[in-house]
């Protein structure tokens, strides 16, 4: 199966995680473990979009508690950086 440009975007965006990768497997819990994942997802997708993940987490969690489920692509990275431009 060929392997596509975004597929090598997210391969180098999770080099900087591979280190730490024995560490990873005591996170406590399974539950531990999953939200680890999504902490990084979340952060290396802010990441590839160019956006500072600490002022786009911040101005999500900021939003959320008042935000429709269904408009939930508002609170996107790429749109925090359109508001931010």
């Amino acid at each position: 199966m060929p392997k596509g440009p975004n597929h090598w975007a997210a391969e180098r965006a999770m080099c900087p995680i591979v280190p730490g990768r024995k560490n990873y497997l005591f996170m406590g819990s399974l539950r531990g473990g999953k939200s680890a994942a999504i902490a990084y997802t979340l952060i290396e997708t802010a990441k590839l979009n160019n956006v500072d993940p600490q002022a786009w987490l911040t101005w999500v969690l900021e939003r959320i508690a008042d935000h429709k489920i269904n408009r939930i692509d508002e609170l996107m990275p790429w749109r925090f950086a359109a508001l931010a431009a």
